[in-house]
């Protein structure tokens, strides 16, 4: 044997003595990474208190650590009362989530029309988010949630105006701008499939496709792949949540499109079967698709909009806000355990 090749062995020996027997493979493959991810809380699964006046905004983040042990915030826009350009509030709303050790990820924004076919309402409708990035920024949010699409027309049953290929160039405008501007903040600006023409996963991957800012992104909701819903009979909370979908984009494949773009996800639940399960959606089925995609260790946000259908829409077959959190948790925690 050269002495090269028994230098060699000798290195090898030293570097296994306290590894017991083991293949030159096993030293050399990295591990592979275990599916993980964080849970956080949407404060829309509070609404019917919010809307009520049962609950503020100040609130939010004690309920969440307090009742649930969950200190990742998701906040909703309008539960702030137009106080996001109020610093005092805002320094305020700070302290308590510094005082009780929270995160504040994200602030869903149902602002202004970002796709507005009209040049100047859509330019309008781009800095009228700019104080939300602002107010983002400071609270140490990692980004803001936006639309693209008219929240107003699909509430009230009617189509949005244009054809999806106006709106996609008008999505690349107006979006695309408030990308610059948060962009200069280090804020992610990322957009939910959630009305009109933003429940197709294939018109939102095709306006992704055309932006180059790094801070784009998607946050695939299970629940909001309904394109088109019947005309409320009347306009408030309880006439839109009577509301059928008579139109919808099949959810599976829709979450697989989206997920090369994703920045967080949605988990939208209403009800639970006596095993805890949601009827609506196939958690495991999901979440497979969403590990094969290779996302991981990234925000799950909890969303349960049943108690709005329960308090204010009247259907008492659905759990309290309190019982769906605590079931969509179990539910979530479940889907770590199997496919982590």
């Amino acid at each position: 044997m050269n002495n090269s090749r028994r230098q060699f062995l000798g290195q090898l020996g030293f570097a296994t003595a306290g590894l017991g027997f083991v293949s030159i493979d096993s030293l050399t493959a990295a591990p592979a990474a275990r599916f993980n991810f964080s849970i956080s809380l949407a404060e829309f699964s509070f609404a019917s208190e919010l809307f009520s006046g049962k609950m503020t905004n100040m609130d939010f983040p004690a309920r969440a650590k307090n009742d649930y042990d969950i200190t990742i915030l998701e906040y909703v826009s309008g539960f702030f009362n137009n106080k996001h350009k109020d610093q005092t509030y805002l320094n305020e709303l700070k302290k308590r989530c510094d005082d009780l050790g929270m995160k504040n990820h994200l602030i869903m924004v149902d602002g202004e029309n970002l796709t507005a076919l009209d040049d100047a309402a859509r330019a309008k409708a781009v800095e009228a988010h700019y104080p939300w990035v602002d107010a983002a920024k400071f609270l140490g949010c990692t980004a803001i949630r936006v639309n693209l699409g008219d929240a107003m027309a699909m509430m009230s049953g009617k189509k949005e105006e244009g054809t999806p290929a106006q709106l996609a160039t008008a999505a690349v405008d107006g979006y695309g701008k408030l990308l610059e501007y948060a962009g200069k903040a280090g804020l992610n600006v990322i957009v939910e499939n959630h009305f009109g023409v933003s429940t197709d996963p294939d018109w939102l991957v095709s306006v992704m496709k055309q932006l180059k800012a790094p801070n784009k992104g998607l946050l695939p909701d299970f629940g909001n792949f309904c394109a088109e819903r019947s005309k409320p009979e009347t306009q408030d909370i309880k006439g839109i949540m009577a509301t059928k979908c008579v139109k919808e984009h099949e959810k599976y494949e829709g979450v697989r499109k989206m997920m090369p773009y994703a920045k967080g996800i949605s988990a939208k639940t209403h009800q639970f079967d006596a095993n805890g399960n949601d009827p609506e959606t196939d958690f495991i089925k999901m979440f497979k698709i969403i590990k094969e995609s290779g996302w991981n260790n990234g925000i799950v946000g909890i969303e349960y909009e049943g108690g709005l259908m329960r308090d204010m829409g009247g259907d008492m077959t659905k759990p309290t806000n309190d019982e769906g959190i605590r079931q969509t948790k179990a539910l979530l925690e479940k889907v770590l355990e199997e496919l982590g």
